[in-house]
């Protein structure tokens, strides 16, 4: 089964795509849609720090939305524009992931979809159902 869910407590999606969608069985797959910087009333810290600390934040909600937690997280892309430094990005997602070690790419690109966006993140999460 396939649900498609944009979540109340995450903003808006910023153009033609769904926060996530899951599918079930006895593997659960969670794919969410890049998680960009952008609060529930969509507004955008011009801070790429601070986006990147809002982007997880709306991936957790994701999560929650869909009974999962941040334990759950098989994969995770970063999309930064520009250097964010590398000691306080791995800082801020240690604190957000515990010990959790997911797979994880991360990506220096030029641009997102609009000028004001610095961080972009996917993810993927997976819970076992008995």
């Amino acid at each position: 089964m396939k649900q498609a869910r944009n979540p109340d407590d995450v903003h808006p999606p910023l153009a033609a795509y769904t926060h996530q969608i899951e599918l079930s069985g006895a593997e659960r797959l969670l794919i969410l849609s890049g998680q960009v910087g952008a609060r529930p009333d969509g507004s955008v810290p011009s801070d790429p720090r601070d986006q990147l600390e809002v982007a997880l934040d709306n991936i957790e909600r994701n999560l929650r939305a869909a009974g999962m937690e941040t334990s759950d997280l098989v994969k995770l892309t970063l999309y930064l524009v520009g250097d964010i430094d590398a000691t306080r990005r791995r800082e801020a997602l240690a604190r957000r992931l515990g010990g959790h070690k997911p797979c994880m790419t991360v990506l220096v690109v030029t641009a997102l979809a609009t000028p004001d966006l610095k961080v972009e993140i996917e993810a993927w999460a997976s819970r076992t159902e008995l």
